[in-house]
Parts: structure tokens; sequence; C-alpha cells
């Protein structure tokens, strides 16, 4: 009987998931520095950073935020920066007055400023209520940046700027967002302090 675990299949995983780093890095270089580049400025201006997604992308969403307002790798100033996944009673208020798919985007309507940044994630990049937040914001004139996959959905359309991830693995999608996510905070840290 074969054993639930090898280490053959862990080596497989790992050798797909460095490949995967890899193949990001050749398509997405220019896309991050241009997100870090339009989040530096918007801090630098006052502004804020919006995140949100559902799942892993909601627990992603919140830990980001927290890698601004908190720190990163740096002393510095904390960054104005705020998940809107995490206030429960504004989550089910509209989920239950309105639709799910409205969720994020009333809040974009509430909170969201022209000049500050909308960043939406998506392992699909077919979220309705993601895409609806990016529309709203960008009426609002929030720039608006999207984490997906690299065929992008619909979510790509509504991005400013679009880091596409090349697969259909949701969990090695969520890694690679994760990874990107920390870079953004490093460069903004960086060009900050």
């Amino acid at each position: 009987m074969k054993p639930a675990t090898s280490s053959a299949a862990v080596k497989r995983l790992l050798r797909e998931t460095s490949q995967l780093y890899a193949a990001t890095a050749s398509g997405s270089v220019a896309s991050v520095v241009r997100a870090a580049q339009a989040m530096t400025a918007a801090v630098r201006a006052g502004h804020t950073i919006l995140w949100f997604g559902n799942g892993g992308s909601a627990t992603q969403s919140q830990h980001m935020a927290a890698e601004f307002v908190g720190r990163f790798l740096k002393e510095r100033r904390a960054l104005p920066s705020i998940a809107l996944t995490g206030n429960i009673a504004n989550l089910t208020a509209i989920a239950n007055d309105y639709t799910y798919e409205q969720v994020f985007s009333r809040q974009v309507e509430a909170l969201g400023r022209p000049g500050d940044v909308a960043v939406g994630l998506s392992t699909s990049g077919n979220s309705p209520n993601v895409i609806a937040a990016l529309r709203v914001a960008q009426r609002r004139r929030l720039t608006t940046i999207g984490f997906g996959r690299a065929t992008g959905g619909a979510m790509r359309e509504v991005c400013d700027i679009y880091l596409g991830v090349p697969s259909t693995v949701t969990a090695r999608i969520q890694e690679v967002h994760l990874t990107l996510g920390h870079i953004l905070c490093g460069l903004v840290e960086d060009a900050l302090v």
C-alpha cells in the first residue's frame, strides 16, 4: 500500500510551484512595478489602499492590509490600508439587504475616494462581487489593481493594473498572490522609508 504522502509528491509540488514563480516573473514584473508605484504615490498623497476578495483571497486581503498598517520589514509610519473583508456587520447587512454581489462595491462607494487604490483578488478572475467593486472604484476614480490568473477572466477588463498568475490551480495562484503582495509591501516600504 502506498503512503498517503510521498517525498516524490512533495518534490513534484515544490518543483511545480518553483516553475510557476519563474513563469510569473517573466510576465508580471512590469505590472508589479507599476502597482508598487501607484500604491506609493497614493500613500504619499494621503490616500488609502482598499483590499477585497472571497475565501482565501479575503484572508489575503486582511493580511496585506495589516502589512501596510503595521509594518512589513522596516520600522516606519503606519500606512493607510484596509481590508473590506473584515467587518462582519458590513458584509452581512449588505448581503442581506442587497445582494452578496454588492458586499464590496457598497463599501468602495462609502469609503473610496479619488486617488485611493482598490485591490481586488480573485483566483478565477470572475468573482462577481470583486468585479462589481472594481467597477465602482473606476467610476469613483480610484486606481484599480487586480490579482487573478493569467487568462484574467472578466476582472482584467476593470483593472488599470493586472497581476495574472499563469495557472488554473487555486492553491498555486493563492501562493503566488501572497508572494506578489509581499513584494508590493516591500517595494512600497522601501520607497517611503
